[in-house]
């Protein structure tokens, strides 16, 4: 069963799980708070949370023969997607882990690995959603007129994540791989992709390599393979 942990306020809960893996906390904790002070996302961006949203991290320990650490991106990505269809939202998977609906940005989910420690935190927008980022934000709200209840959301989460991360540690990441691709965008999408070092690389989607790496197809016919990025869908 997951331990799941509820406190009003902190700075982060992807620190605080992190300190808690280091002093030994065990695979399956998960705390939520209703309010963070100094989330952050991808690339060190801030994470507004404001109360009745979803903020919780939880702790996946790596263990001999586990899939490759970055592919739990893939395993959270799938989770949450189906804990959303759960809730009555079909959602987009974008590489690697954001939700969108109708090309508006749900969630976020950040991973941070401390020894064989791997810290998952995911930002749902269940109540509320900023109206200033660079692309459009929803909620869970907005797509179904009623914010669920987050405490009851994240029994769902925490138990779909649990079964997904069995599935990856007991059969590879054959069978997340699979359902990712069943939940992202269309084969063909137009994708622009800002790289690490601030080059920007635009072309097709084609689906994932067998390691979970993104598959670009450029103006030239050749496939690029992007490990890490930001991506943007480039909408018609």
């Amino acid at each position: 069963m997951p331990d799941i942990r509820f406190i009003p306020e902190t700075a982060s809960t992807n620190d605080d799980v992190v300190a808690l893996a280091l002093s030994g906390a065990a695979e399956g904790l998960w705390l939520r708070a209703e309010r963070q002070t100094a989330g952050r996302g991808r690339q060190g961006r801030a994470w507004r949370s404001p109360p009745g949203n979803l903020i919780a991290s939880t702790l996946a320990r790596l263990r001999p023969g586990d899939p490759p650490a970055p592919t739990l991106a893939l395993v959270a990505a799938v989770a949450l997607a189906e804990t959303v269809e759960a809730f009555g939202v079909r959602a987009t998977i974008k590489w690697p882990n954001d939700l969108l609906v109708e090309g508006a940005k749900l969630s976020g989910i950040l991973l941070e690995r401390a020894g064989d420690a791997v810290v998952i935190g995911f930002g749902v927008n269940l109540a509320h959603y900023p109206d200033d980022l660079d692309r459009p934000a929803t909620s869970l709200a907005a797509a179904t007129g009623a914010p669920p209840d987050p405490d009851i959301f994240l029994a769902a989460l925490a138990e779909a994540f649990a079964r997904w991360l069995g599935r990856w540690r007991g059969e590879g990441l054959g069978p997340v791989r699979a359902r990712w691709l069943e939940r992202a965008h269309a084969a063909g999408s137009a994708l622009t992709v800002h790289l690490p070092d601030g080059a920007l690389v635009e072309g097709l989607f084609e689906g994932l390599d067998e390691g979970g790496a993104l598959r670009l197809r450029l103006a030239d016919g050749a496939v690029h393979v992007i490990h890490a990025g930001d991506v943007f869908l480039i909408r018609d």
